[in-house]
């Protein structure tokens, strides 16, 4: 949903922004897992989305939830998302800041997906390779799917690299249905 990224930025900059001053990037990302957690429940996301109930209600109760794992920064970043009625992006505005977070780290989350279990020296040589392309450090999960047949899908940010037989036996496909 573009529309929700794009009102879920600035709220993202502004919390990574404060996150940075208080060198709290850990707390904050936490936070907003946890935040993300509560209003992706059914009975939270209901009652944040009704007109019903006033912001200063909806952020006590969303703040209640967590209390204990909340600093008095975010319990102001709560009540401003209630103010402005965005505590409905906190799953976005927590996306966004991961993908600061991983910035300003320079780590990449990349998962690689293949038919077999992988030895440790595989793992190694895909984290060492995945390193080198990108200059990062490399955040590597390793999923096993049979159905590949073979080789590997690895996907790193925006880019999905298929190197599966599926995918090959799939383009080839394709192509033969062409002519």
């Amino acid at each position: 949903m573009v529309e929700a990224a794009t009102l879920a930025r600035p709220y993202a900059l502004a919390a990574f922004d404060i996150a940075r001053e208080s060198d709290r990037f850990d707390h904050w990302s936490c936070a907003l897992e946890q935040l993300a957690q509560v209003t992706c429940t059914a009975e939270i996301s209901e009652y944040v989305s009704s007109p019903v109930h006033t912001a200063v209600a909806k952020a006590t109760t969303v703040i209640d939830l967590l209390e204990d794992d909340l600093t008095e920064s975010t319990k102001r970043f709560v009540r401003v998302l209630a103010e402005n009625q965005r505590l409905d992006l906190i799953p976005e505005i927590r996306a966004t800041f991961e993908e600061l977070l991983a910035e300003e780290r320079k780590t990449l989350a990349v998962e690689v997906t293949t038919a077999v279990e992988l030895t440790p020296e595989e793992i190694k040589a895909f984290d060492d390779a995945l390193t080198r392309k990108y200059q990062r450090e490399i955040n590597l999960t390793i999923n096993v799917d049979p159905e590949i047949v073979g080789g590997a899908l690895i996907r790193a940010g925006d880019t999905v690299l298929d190197g599966t037989v599926r995918g090959k036996l799939e383009k080839l496909q394709t192509s033969l249905m062409r002519t």
